[in-house]
């Protein structure tokens, strides 16, 4: 099980971008318009910047740590 100093560890990784963006969408659990709006970015910016965060997140924690890429979080369209 993942830990809160590990989670940091591996957020203070990211990119200021990319690290804003996957707090808000998964750890405050956003939806991508309101954290586009948020961010002042456009949707497909989010998209882009979670995308590859939870990629950075997958080789620095392992495939078990990084949060799920669900398509059922609001404001999502799948």
């Amino acid at each position: 099980m993942l830990d809160r100093d590990q989670l940091v560890r591996a957020l203070r990784t990211l990119p200021p971008a990319q690290r804003r963006v996957i707090v808000l969408r998964y750890l405050l659990d956003l939806g991508e318009a309101d954290t586009a709006a948020e961010l002042g970015v456009s949707v497909g910016s989010v998209k882009s910047a979670a995308s590859r965060g939870l990629a950075r997140l997958r080789v620095v924690l392992g495939d078990d740590g990084a949060p799920e890429n669900t398509a059922h979080r609001k404001g999502t369209a799948r």
